[in-house]
């Protein structure tokens, strides 16, 4: 009758035992909220886990609308149908989740998400938002499908003498710096027997003379490099050049394109799948071109 509790201190009153010692569950929510907001998303919903304060806490708007871009108002009224804009009377963890996944727009021919790990904005303009030389002539051009695009399909070059791909996007970019990406292919994948395989039948004059990439902006901004197109069989993130947004509530024109008009010549065997915008924080793999 006269045991220890467990932890310090004594039924009969006895104070001189051990103090007792503090545990995570004593951390009050608001305490545990503080410590979240400092943290990015991956680091906050595995935190999540640990007890019920750290749940509760990690539930809470401010924490999340501080991971949010400035402008994500402005993505949900741009890209999102009129019945979908209730999605801001949800909790901004929900809003957050749901903007880090691929949204279509401009007639599912663009989409716009958030870097799940850093809110940053990425989007994505597919072969048909771009313009291509050519493209309506089949002697020259074909849009092919394929699992291995986000759109399901790309531009195929059989063979040009004249090869131009040009781009335009006019958005509001929160502040900050991005790059910009070409991704493309040497060679036709197809499924054969369930197994992967490249015709590289139609790939030549790539070795010959480099392409060329531009960028430029409507502030001023202009970066133009050069680079040999190779690895026949695997797509390639080839880097374009990075811009600087400084007034999140301005419009930022940009055009790009990607070149290869020496007409001693033809040039073929290419997938054009889409150009690629992401912050310069999100780290790729890709092909530096100089």
């Amino acid at each position: 009758m006269g045991a220890n509790i467990s932890g310090g201190g004594s039924i009969d009153g006895d104070e001189t035992g051990p103090p007792l010692r503090p545990r995570l569950d004593d951390i009050p929510e608001s305490c545990a909220a503080l410590i979240l907001a400092r943290l990015n998303p991956p680091e906050i919903c595995n935190l999540a886990r640990l007890n019920r304060s750290f749940r509760s806490a990690s539930l809470a708007d401010f924490i999340w609308e501080s991971k949010l871009p400035s402008n994500y108002k402005l993505i949900v009224e741009k890209v999102f149908v009129e019945e979908d804009r209730d999605l801001m009377n949800l909790k901004k963890k929900d809003v957050y989740a749901r903007l880090t996944k691929p949204i279509p727009f401009d007639g599912g021919t663009k989409e716009i998400w958030l870097d799940k790990n850093t809110g940053g904005v990425c989007l994505s303009m597919s072969s048909k938002a771009l313009t291509i030389t050519g493209i309506d002539d089949r002697r020259y051009w074909n849009h092919i499908s394929t699992e291995e695009s986000r759109y399901r399909t790309v531009a195929y070059l059989q063979q040009t003498w004249w090869f131009e791909v040009d781009g335009e996007l006019e958005f509001q970019f929160p502040a900050g710096t991005y790059s910009l990406f070409f991704r493309l292919h040497l060679g036709k994948s197809s499924k054969r027997l369930g197994r992967r395989v490249c015709n590289t039948e139609h790939v030549h004059g790539w070795d010959i003379k480099p392409v060329q990439f531009r960028l430029t902006t409507s502030d001023g901004q202009q970066v133009v490099s050069r680079c040999y197109l190779d690895n026949p069989g695997s797509w390639v993130l080839y880097h374009v050049g990075d811009f600087n947004v400084e007034n999140s509530n301005a419009l930022t024109n940009i055009k790009f394109s990607l070149t290869q008009i020496d007409c001693t010549h033809t040039k073929g065997g290419l997938c054009v799948d889409a150009a690629f915008i992401y912050p310069s924080s999100v780290r790729k793999e890709v092909k530096l071109c100089s």
